[in-house]
């Protein structure tokens, strides 16, 4: 197991981490490090903890308004998919009811003969 240390609003943390992943976390602290600095930047004072459940709600703010974004987007993408299968099966079910009528008229004569 990996170790990287990162810092966030001033602080380090040495952080635990499966080897190769040490970049990563280090890219997932800058982002929280961002929205660190944006409330920074809303001039308002507060301590350690305030600044990062700040920053954590900017965070789950941005997370909701994309979640808002895709999943309608993948849901109409996953309902017209549907409703063409479903028009495709029907065209299919129409192809088989003839196939099944042309097979039962052609039995129907060589039962006759």
């Amino acid at each position: 197991m990996a170790q990287v240390s990162i810092r966030l609003n001033g602080y380090s943390y040495t952080i635990g981490c499966k080897d190769g992943e040490e970049r990563y976390l280090q890219d997932l602290a800058r982002q929280v490090e961002r929205r660190i600095d944006r409330v920074r930047g809303l001039g308002t004072q507060g301590g350690e903890s305030w600044t990062l459940v700040m920053a954590a709600l900017f965070m789950a703010d941005e997370l909701h308004d994309l979640a808002k974004e895709i999943l309608p987007t993948t849901t109409n993408e996953r309902v017209q998919r549907a409703e063409r299968i479903i028009a495709e099966n029907e065209s299919r079910e129409q192809k088989l009811n003839l196939l099944a009528e042309r097979a039962e008229g052609i039995a129907a004569e060589l039962e006759s003969t």
